[in-house]
């Protein structure tokens, strides 16, 4: 059983860990892997979790050029996805994914949409925009209602993470792109090290109350840190124009199987 996880889930874990640490979209090939060797749907979901955890390893290792001078902006999503993370996955070891995966694939249509026409202010336009704010007497109130939204966003990916989190990463680039001023390969190295830090959450509780399978999640991670590695290399290689592209039809091509796969 042994060589025959290796054999499955090592080359797919490194294929998801390119797809997770370039695109978010680590599940459209490890989560069908799972299944394939016989791990029933929820354990497969947790096992890949567990796994994923090496992905924000092998591309925080492998981003270390890009994550320099974002402290302060990790610093702020770590919270904000761990504390989703904890809240998800006790969400769901009291109530299995079947219902939320009715919304899971509008959710993802969304955040596909999202990243194809993301909101991208100049720092010109932003200068402006304070001003008018300033004149107006909102700039604080404008201020705070960013934050909160930005804050609740986040978290809510977060909780996505542990609760389901097929194209979680997706989401989380659809929120950077329209909120952060980095970057595209900037902002991705901190969805895959804050997301990674979100997945060792989830499976530090679903190793006490649920099942993961070491075994398959063995030769899964070595494969996830690998392809995590590679992924930041393309990423600084490739337009982030056409990573927005196939991100975003990658993210309708899953959003329409799940689609498919729930309602018929």
């Amino acid at each position: 059983m042994m060589w025959h996880y290796i054999f499955i889930l090592f080359p797919a874990g490194i294929l998801a860990g390119i797809t997770s640490s370039v695109a978010g979209l680590a599940s459209l090939v490890s989560y069908p892997a799972l299944l394939a060797v016989g791990i029933p749907p929820v354990f497969a979901n947790v096992t890949n979790t567990a796994a994923l955890i090496f992905t924000g390893v092998g591309s925080g290792v492998s981003s270390r050029r890009e994550l320099r001078g974002h402290g302060r902006e990790f610093l702020r999503l770590l919270p904000l996805t761990i504390g989703g993370s904890l809240c998800g996955s006790m969400l769901l070891l009291a109530a299995p994914a079947t219902t939320f995966e009715h919304v899971v694939p509008f959710f993802i249509l969304g955040a596909a949409l999202l990243i194809l026409c993301p909101k991208r202010t100049t720092l010109d336009q932003q200068r402006q925009l304070v001003a008018a704010s300033a004149e107006n007497g909102h700039r604080e109130l404008r201020k705070i209602a960013t934050v909160v939204v930005y804050s609740m966003a986040i978290f809510l990916v977060g909780a996505y993470t542990g609760y389901f989190g097929a194209a979680a990463g997706v989401v989380m680039l659809a929120i950077l792109s329209a909120t952060s001023q980095s970057e595209f390969a900037e902002y991705n190295a901190l969805k895959n090290v804050s997301l990674g830090a979100s997945n060792l959450v989830a499976t530090l509780i679903y190793a006490f109350r649920s099942h993961i399978y070491w075994l398959a999640a063995a030769p899964l991670a070595a494969g996830f840190f690998i392809g995590g590695y590679i992924g930041p290399s393309i990423v600084r290689h490739v337009s982030s124009k056409m990573l927005r592209m196939v991100i975003a039809v990658g993210a309708i091509g899953l959003a329409i199987a799940l689609f498919i796969q729930t309602y018929f």
